[in-house]
């Protein structure tokens, strides 16, 4: 994150250039462009309005459509796409590297992908629909095929006068990896022990032979749990055959890491992960309507539940003041449940193995909260109303709500997980009915029963 100087300085750059836009100076808003390094350009677009994003889409270098694409969010990267012709398409995605390309296609409608996918050379459609092919999610969809393979019996003199040749080295490389002829991974070796070891040494010398490896078809959030636990700046991927088939980055761990945090953080509102800020009013309106209506059933459940004790509501209004305590307390207490369950599952904490002691655990806790609250809401609406069986209606309905809500927000995500529904995406609003309505009748359940 850029320190508060650099920030500044970006707003004032963004803030020139969107005066500069307005006033028509097209040629210094060109010039600005082309000294800009392609991530503010991406966070000019990404702050700006649409129909200023195609204004200065038109004014950037087509030199720099590839690297701009890459630091684009979806949402807003489809939508300038979209407007792109095919041919000039083409070229900025042949020249991004293989992960970018495939989560550029990946987003894109059938139509926009396969058109440009058909206007690309043979080489370059093969990497793609090759990468496509491994699956969202997956270690072959977040790799990059630009390696640099050594062979053992090469000596380090070779290696050195080659890559000298070759000029430059594939970005984020820090070690070789070692195959045979069959492109089977044997080994691994540093490229800081390439650099320091004597001219004449074979790389069968300097290789490590147990270096772990990533499956292809494995899960990106299990590649970004081993790369945390193993520190790795980077690590070879293979097929089933143990032939290499790319690597991964720290960088694209980074992305991962990242846009799993900006998932839970959304999905919890019912937006989207990459959710464009300045997107235009109907399309944002249709986006958050679906959410909305769940919400609105649920609400309509919660007072569908009140509806039941109308006459009980009608002859103590006091229950209608203290209705929403009971509820409103189950949804914290079960919301903190909820949360913590679902980053034990993030972090690959929490299994079959120990499932079942952990809804134990959060149950307990669900009582012991219960009493405590329970005791301490009594004694204040016992003393506020001067209602001793007042206060017990409470409390009772407390205690029964706080046990629900330690159950159902550690059993919900493990269910939801079992069942493919993400559980931080429908958690909540699930979590949230069950400690309405079962909040709501315990206590006017409890008070129809006893009060009356």
């Amino acid at each position: 994150m850029p320190d508060s100087k650099e920030a500044k300085k970006l707003s004032n750059q963004i803030e020139e250039i969107n005066f500069a836009l307005n006033d028509g100076m097209i040629v210094q808003v060109r010039e600005m462009l082309s000294t800009m390094p392609s991530c503010d350009v991406a966070l000019l677009l990404e702050s700006s309005r649409s129909r200023t994003r195609s204004e200065i889409w038109q004014l950037i270098e087509p030199e720099q459509y590839s690297d701009v694409l890459e630091d684009l969010s979806e949402d807003v990267r489809n939508g300038i796409i979209r407007q792109m012709v095919p041919e000039i398409l083409a070229d900025a995605l042949e020249e991004m590297d293989t992960d970018d390309l495939v989560e550029t296609l990946s987003g894109l409608p059938e139509a926009v992908s396969q058109d440009a996918l058909s206007s690309m050379d043979e080489q370059d459609r093969q990497r793609a629909e090759q990468a496509l092919s491994y699956g969202e999610d997956t270690a072959g969809f977040i790799m990059n095929t630009d390696t640099v393979t050594l062979r053992p019996e090469v000596t380090v003199d070779v290696i050195l006068r080659y890559l000298r040749l070759k000029g430059n080295i594939p970005k984020g490389t820090d070690t070789f990896y070692v195959v045979n002829r069959n492109d089977e991974l044997i080994g691994s070796v540093p490229v800081i022990a390439l650099l320091t070891a004597r001219p004449t040494v074979k790389v069968e010398k300097l290789m490590t032979q147990d270096s772990v490896t990533v499956p292809v078809d494995m899960n990106e959030n299990e590649v970004a749990s081993l790369f945390e636990r193993y520190d790795w700046l980077s690590a070879p991927v293979v097929d089933k055959e143990n032939h290499l088939v790319g690597r991964i980055t720290i960088d694209d761990v980074v992305d991962i890491i990242r846009e799993g945090a900006e998932h839970s953080m959304m999905s919890m509102a019912g937006l989207a992960d990459e959710e464009d800020t300045f997107a235009p009013v109907i399309k944002s309106t249709k986006k958050r309507s679906v959410w909305l209506g769940v919400n609105l059933f649920t609400a309509l459940m919660a007072a569908a539940v009140s509806d039941m004790f109308e006459a009980t509501l009608s002859q103590l209004a006091v229950l209608a003041i203290l209705n929403t305590i009971v509820p409103s307390m189950g949804g914290a207490a079960g919301n903190q449940t909820l949360t913590l369950v679902i980053r034990g599952m993030a972090l690959g904490h929490v299994s079959d193995s120990n499932a079942r002691w952990l809804i134990g655990k959060e149950l307990a806790i669900g009582f012991f909260n219960g009493v405590i609250w329970a005791l301490l809401i009594a004694s204040v609406i016992a003393l506020w109303k001067q209602d001793l069986m007042l206060g017990g209606v409470i409390a009772f309905a407390m205690m029964i709500n706080m046990i629900a809500a330690g159950l159902a927000g550690a059993m919900l995500p493990i269910m939801m997980k079992r069942m493919n529904i993400d559980p931080a995406l429908a958690g909540s609003v699930i979590l949230t009915t069950i400690t309405d309505v079962v909040g709501i009748f315990a206590f006017l359940g409890t008070a129809t029963w006893l009060l009356l």
